[in-house]
Parts: C-alpha cells; sequence; structure tokens
C-alpha cells in the first residue's frame, strides 16, 4: 500500500518540472523589459519610436507655414526647445474647442506655438507672447505674417512677470481663455498663481515640460528645475481651483482647467 505521502517518481518529478516552469515565467513577467525604443521610464513615447512616427502620420495636420517654421527651428542649435508638434496641435484644438479669443504665452521661443493657437483664433483674437529673447522669435516673425496672423501675436520682450503684472494692472484679470507656461522652470508657481487670476472659470492652463525628462522622479537637490516642477506637480494633485489632466505627450504637460 502506498503511504499517504508518496507519489509516483514520474508525477514527483513532472510536477517539479511545472513548478519550476510557472516560477520562471513568474520572474519573467515581473521583469519583462519594456518594449526597446518605444517607452522611456515616464512612459512618454520616445521621438524615434516607430509608434510616434505612426502618430504623427496618423494625427498631424500641420499647416505648410507652421511646417515651414518647424524644419526652421530644427535646425538651430536649440531646436529641441520647441514644443512637440503633436502637442502644440492639442494646444490650437483645445484654443479651438472652448472659443478662445485671449492666449498668454509664456516662453515663445521661434514662435512654433504662438502660431498654431493664432491660425485658430477669430481674427479679432490676440496671443501675448512673453520671452526675453528677441532673437528666437525674429526667426518665426516672417512666418507669422506670411500666414496672415502677425497682428493677432503681441511679442512682449522682457520678464514674463513683469507683463503679467502689467495685465493684472490694467484690469484684465479673468479675461483670459488659455495659458501656456513653457519658459523657466524655477519661476512655474509664480507663472501659475498669475496666470490662474488671469484665467477666465473655465479657461485652461497648460504647463510644459512637467516631466522634465524624467528627472522629476528623484530630483536632485542642485536641480532648481526638477525641484520646482516637482513641487508645483504636488501642489496641482490638491488645488481645489483647478481639476487637473497630466498627460504624457511632449517632456509632459498638464491641463489645468480652472473651477
Amino acid at each position: 500500500k502506498m503511504p499517504l505521502l508518496s507519489v509516483p517518481k514520474e508525477v514527483a518529478v513532472g510536477t517539479a518540472m511545472l513548478g519550476v516552469a510557472f516560477a520562471t515565467g513568474m520572474l519573467a513577467g515581473k521583469r519583462r523589459p519594456p518594449t526597446p525604443a518605444t517607452h522611456t521610464e515616464t512612459g512618454m513615447i520616445e521621438k524615434s519610436s516607430p509608434i510616434r512616427q505612426y502618430i504623427l502620420d496618423h494625427s498631424l495636420r500641420e499647416h505648410p507655414i507652421l511646417k515651414k517654421l518647424r524644419l526652421l527651428t530644427a535646425d538651430h542649435p536649440w531646436g529641441r526647445m520647441m514644443v512637440s508638434c503633436e502637442q502644440a496641435q492639442l494646444m490650437a484644438n483645445l484654443v479651438k474647442l472652448i472659443k478662445a479669443k485671449k492666449v498668454i504665452e509664456i516662453g515663445v521661443f521661434t514662435g512654433y506655438n504662438a502660431l498654431n493657437m493664432a491660425l485658430v483664433l477669430p481674427d479679432n483674437g490676440q496671443v501675448i507672447a512673453c520671452d526675453i529673447n528677441e532673437d528666437y522669435a525674429k526667426i518665426g516673425r516672417p512666418l507669422w505674417k506670411e500666414a496672415g496672423v502677425e497682428h493677432k501675436i503681441d511679442l512682449r520682450i522682457k520678464p514674463a512677470i513683469q507683463t503679467l503684472d502689467e495685465l493684472l494692472a490694467n484690469g484684465e484679470a479673468e479675461t483670459f481663455d488659455f495659458a501656456f507656461i513653457d519658459a523657466d522652470k524655477e519661476s512655474y508657481n509664480e507663472y501659475y498663481e498669475k496666470c490662474l487670476r488671469l484665467i477666465k472659470k473655465g479657461g485652461i492652463i497648460a504647463i510644459d515640460n512637467v516631466f522634465w525628462n524624467g528627472k522629476v522622479l528623484k530630483p536632485r537637490k542642485d536641480d532648481l528645475a526638477a525641484q520646482s516642477i516637482h513641487r508645483l506637480n504636488e501642489k496641482l494633485l490638491r488645488d481645489a481651483r483647478v481639476n487637473i489632466s497630466m498627460l504624457p505627450i511632449g517632456d509632459g504637460v498638464t491641463l489645468a482647467f480652472k473651477l
């Protein structure tokens, strides 16, 4: 008679092999690496990824002059600072969706995003474009004119905080529909607070670079930009004045909808 805990040798060996296979499969599943050249550790799609090219091929509807400015900017030594074209298209779609007339952009660079938004604004619409470097804007300005929207872009070359304070002093609080923040990261919180005063209820503030190339995951003490963005990200999560969506597009963008 077979002892209660005894099993035939073949069954024991088979069971052991199944156990090893199951354990190996579990470990493999836990350690399975991400698909190469597709996603970064923040969940963003790599610029070189075939899936990003698929997105562009199947969703980008780029005005010919926008494309001209994008290619011109790409040749610039700091071309990587430009907002991604698919992100700029989303901003323009949001501006159009909420029927915006007054827009603030903090950080213009060559003006690709400003042009994108100006193209969808009504003829009496306006982008208050804030930057401290006119040389970059000179690249885009001729193309704003070529697109027939130069009159919609009010470029103000001075510290953005100064421009925002002037708008508030002029009684323009709660008269803007949309704001896009993409300038020096250490001032992000101050830009956000002033834009929140300038934006009307139902308006949108878009905050760019909220992933800061993944550095927000563990900001170094000497990385003031990453520290600043991380603090604002944490603040936005608990800010009862807005509803938010953080999107893995470009270098990450948070949309704050003013309540």
